[in-house]
């Protein structure tokens, strides 16, 4: 850490080949936890309002994914510092017109510091979520503060203010508990997201599942939708879990810790490059079985099946 005015500056760590952000970031698991995150940054006011009123996010949420990661991950898997800052600066230029009112009456501005880190503060959360429950040896405390510290230096990459980071992995933890605990509402973005009603999306039925997770097949058929509340719910903090009283049974509880052994035993073929699917297309990658050698992804599965049920 180091000071700066009257308060302490949050160290950065490498980021570059072999450093744990590129490991994490590279495996698809580290998707898998996407889905809550998603619903996490709608939850935070400014962040929904700006989704609600500047993307066709209520037409197309998948668009906003697809079009999204690529260039997040590219500013992750950049050969040095200059690259990564260039993609992020051209992230961040994505975003000065964003602005508004939110659903209470209060202005949000997405270039707001404090808007613009938790929707960074969800994809660090993510990654931690990820390794926690997927992968099969969990990160020591020093590997633990050394990927945070890597995921502050892509924060620094955007150009936008730092003086909202936390400075230290504790006080990360403590900051993005409290916010769930205290600032994240159901807003009309989230909860749609919620609503089989009026987003076919929830309630989508027949889902395969790619590669070897296929096995788990017959569990999503069956409850279709239901399999995916599983996951995202599964990956959700608990606290918020219960602060919004989604239905998580004891049932559900235990279908989750089955997927999560799965996803773990399946490890070896996983760095084979099972799962590679879930990459959008564009998304640089680590090529399966390398900590250095960056791909780009390939065209979606899912995406070719859209484009072609919607010709």
């Amino acid at each position: 850490m180091t000071q700066r005015g009257d308060r302490t500056r949050a160290e950065g760590a490498r980021v570059g080949p072999g450093s744990l952000l590129w490991e994490t970031a590279g495996d698809p698991r580290g998707l898998l936890t996407g889905s809550t995150a998603g619903i996490l940054q709608l939850m935070l006011p400014g962040l929904g309002a700006g989704v609600t009123d500047h993307s066709n996010f209520f037409e197309d949420p998948f668009d906003r994914i697809f079009r999204s990661i690529p260039p997040i991950w590219g500013s992750i898997f950049a050969t040095d510092d200059a690259e990564g800052s260039e993609v992020g600066r051209m992230i961040r230029d994505f975003h000065p017109e964003i602005r508004g009112t939110d659903h209470r009456g209060r202005s949000y501005h997405a270039l707001d510091p404090e808007v613009f880190w938790w929707a960074h503060a969800t994809f660090t959360w993510e990654f931690f979520r990820a390794r926690e429950l997927f992968f099969p040896i969990p990160l020591n405390r020093g590997q633990k503060e050394q990927l945070y510290g890597e995921t502050v230096t892509w924060y620094r990459r955007y150009g936008v203010s730092d003086r909202c980071v936390p400075a230290t992995l504790d006080d990360f933890e403590e900051r993005f508990a409290r916010i769930c605990a205290e600032e994240l509402e159901m807003t009309p973005a989230a909860a749609w997201v919620f609503d089989p009603a009026s987003n076919p999306a929830s309630s989508e039925q027949g889902l395969r599942l790619p590669g070897p997770l296929s096995v788990l097949d017959g569990l999503a058929n069956h409850f279709g939708s239901e399999f995916l509340r599983l996951v995202v719910y599964g990956s959700m903090p608990d606290a918020l879990r219960r602060r919004f009283d989604f239905r998580w049974t004891d049932a559900d509880r235990l279908g989750f810790l089955s997927v999560c052994a799965t996803l773990r035993t399946l490890d070896p073929a996983i760095r084979r490059g099972a799962l590679s699917g879930l990459y959008p297309e564009g998304t640089p990658r680590l090529a399966p079985g390398s900590r250095s050698e960056v791909i780009v992804a390939g065209p979606n599965p899912r995406r070719r099946s859209r484009v072609r049920a919607e010709a």
